[in-house]
């Protein structure tokens, strides 16, 4: 009775999380149904509950035509088309319209912009426009190539269009970015908290990096490292209270951070750090959770990958997706960081 009384709860919400634990038939229809079915919610005492839906067609019950207990999910079919969607978006030489992915995944514009943003955390428009960064941002770093054939090659079909937007995309003009920053002026300082050291880096974008360590010394040749030609400028009065307050952060979570970021990454791994900004602070999610919030719940392991590339720590908190049985995987900055970190967030 207890198992049932937790179904219909979830019958009650239309909790789509419990589809495929169950699925719910109802006497008076003679249907069967998944428990995130949109349709009417029935009497409870018509209500018998199967652990699968061959038990329910072996009682004598039929599948339901709307939400296809037996197939896929709706939530897993716009999923999968919002999937669809990104591979088409990544595989064309210009991107396509809205009409166009829509037609091409048999949904609406409408709802096919809604279903997309909701699972990427992006319009498609702003999807593409990430992906073309990654590929300018991949041939720049190719020696071998100029500037005018990385703009190509990434899908910009003018100089005029892609310069129009470099800054925001590079953080930099595309000429300075392809030598590894020079003459970019990058504001840095380092501090002390809870958890150790702390790095906070800014280019003129915003925030560019968090990190934390035991060496403050190493953070800051690890800043070097990735823009070996940038001038590092400390001891900027101004920029200390910005660190001031992801320190407040670190130390309780619960103030909140509300600082412009300078995120710089593939489209993929955009669409994962937008997914861990939308946890709140004292929750966990596992990696396949993630996965399944980007429409992609079979890369799981590009997801871990994803968080374990982040380079903006508490900001974009990584440290609050966990192994699917709660236990802690690595961190960036170490587990016993993550552990701290997920304690403080637990209050």
């Amino acid at each position: 009775m207890a198992d049932e009384d937790l179904y219909w709860n979830a019958v009650a919400k239309r909790d789509a999380t419990a589809d495929g634990r169950f699925v719910y038939a109802v006497r008076t229809t003679g249907v069967y149904c998944r428990p995130g079915c949109p349709s009417r919610l029935p009497k409870r005492s018509n209500v018998a509950f199967f652990a699968s839906g061959e038990e329910a067609r072996n009682a004598g019950f039929r599948p339901c035509r709307r939400c296809t207990p037996d197939g896929d999910s709706l939530a897993q079919r716009h999923a999968d088309a919002v999937s669809h969607a990104c591979r088409l978006i990544e595989t064309s030489e210009t991107s396509p319209t809205l009409n166009e992915l829509a037609e091409a995944v048999g949904i609406s514009p409408y709802h096919f912009h809604r279903h997309f943003k909701s699972i990427t955390g992006l319009t498609p428009k702003a999807y593409a426009k990430a992906h073309r960064a990654t590929s300018v941002r991949r041939s720049l770093s190719n020696t071998s190539g100029t500037v005018t054939e990385a703009i190509y090659d990434a899908g910009y079909g003018s100089n005029s269009r892609f310069y129009d937007a470099a800054t925001q995309i590079l953080g930099m003009t595309p000429s300075v970015y392809k030598n590894g920053g020079d003459g970019v002026e990058i504001r840095f300082a380092v501090a002390e908290c809870s958890l150790g050291a702390i790095l906070v880096a800014c280019s003129a974008k915003g925030i560019c990096a968090i990190a934390l360590g035991d060496d403050p010394d190493i953070l800051t040749r690890d800043l070097q490292d990735r823009f070996p030609k940038a001038q590092l400028v400390g001891d900027d009065p101004h920029f200390e209270k910005w660190v001031s307050q992801v320190v407040g952060f670190v130390e309780a979570p619960g103030v909140g951070l509300n600082l412009p970021l300078d995120i710089r990454g593939t489209a993929f791994q955009q669409r994962v750090w937008q997914a861990l900004r939308e946890i709140p602070a004292g929750q966990t999610v596992s990696y396949a959770d993630v996965a399944k919030r980007i429409g992609e719940p079979k890369a799981v392991r590009a997801v871990a990958q994803a968080c374990g590339a982040n380079t903006i720590a508490v900001a974009i908190p990584c440290h609050r997706v966990v192994r699917t049985d709660g236990s802690l995987s690595g961190y960036r900055w170490g587990v016993e960081r993550k552990r701290a970190l997920l304690e403080k967030e637990a209050g």
